[in-house]
């Protein structure tokens, strides 16, 4: 859940008990009826945008809420809520962290456009990069090159994603699909719809470049070197607690 401060002032309308009352739901302890909460706010005019931005102001940490929250003000066209934007959180609310110095703000922009497809491709490129110049130029990581990721990189790169797709995406979500199926492959395929009826998905054709996608279905890159990279991604320490 988001830490917002108890003590940190609102400027809704002290009459508006719907605002009120959907700005204590964004503090509850379920993503599901904060993503909601957001949703409604959105719709409910200044007031609402007001108590989003003020929301979005107290946070303390990023989560699927805050990039929820971030991308709707980013679409705005107050005045007041792209000066706040541009002040606060200029590039999105990820500091995007690398232990090679590698960019990862254009994968941020991407996925704040939810532009899933294009966030996507970026990701294998970045994870060319970790890999080193003759990945980059194959265009494609091995397996053996996987233990060298830096874990602020691999968490980093989930985290843009998790933040930016409602929690749905990114590579410990898939993890967390792959062990709670006993890291059954086939399985995971069926699950993530990587495969159906033992048919592989089409890219790029097929696969869902949106949030109606299964949980974990992105980013997929990976599966296309085979399941060696997969393991080896999803094995990677960086998703140890």
């Amino acid at each position: 859940m988001t830490n917002v401060s108890a003590d940190s002032p609102t400027t809704f309308p002290p009459d508006d008990e719907k605002t009120a009352k959907l700005t204590e739901q964004l503090l509850s302890n379920s993503l599901k009826r904060q993503l909601s909460a957001v949703t409604e706010l959105a719709s409910g005019g200044e007031s609402g945008v007001t108590a989003l931005v003020d929301f979005l102001r107290n946070t303390s940490e990023p989560s699927a809420t805050t990039g929820k929250v971030y991308q709707i003000l980013s679409s705005s066209d107050s005045v007041m809520t792209q000066t706040f934007l541009a002040e606060r959180f200029p590039d999105g609310v990820v500091t995007p962290a690398s232990d090679q110095q590698i960019d990862y703000q254009p994968l941020q922009t991407l996925l704040i456009a939810q532009k899933f497809e294009e966030a996507d491709r970026l990701t294998l490129q970045k994870l060319c990069e970790l890999a080193g110049p003759a990945a980059v130029q194959r265009k494609w990581v091995y397996f053996t090159e996987v233990d060298s990721f830096p874990v602020t990189d691999l968490r980093t790169i989930d985290q843009l994603w998790r933040v930016y797709s409602e929690d749905r995406f990114g590579f410990s979500r898939q993890r967390e699909l792959w062990l709670g199926l006993n890291q059954d492959w086939n399985r995971l395929w069926e699950k993530l719809a990587w495969k159906s009826d033992n048919i592989w998905t089409r890219y790029p054709g097929e696969f869902i470049w949106d949030l109606s996608a299964p949980i974990g279905h992105l980013p997929l890159s990976n599966q296309l070197r085979g399941v060696r990279m997969m393991e080896f991604l999803l094995c990677h320490p960086a998703w140890n607690s």
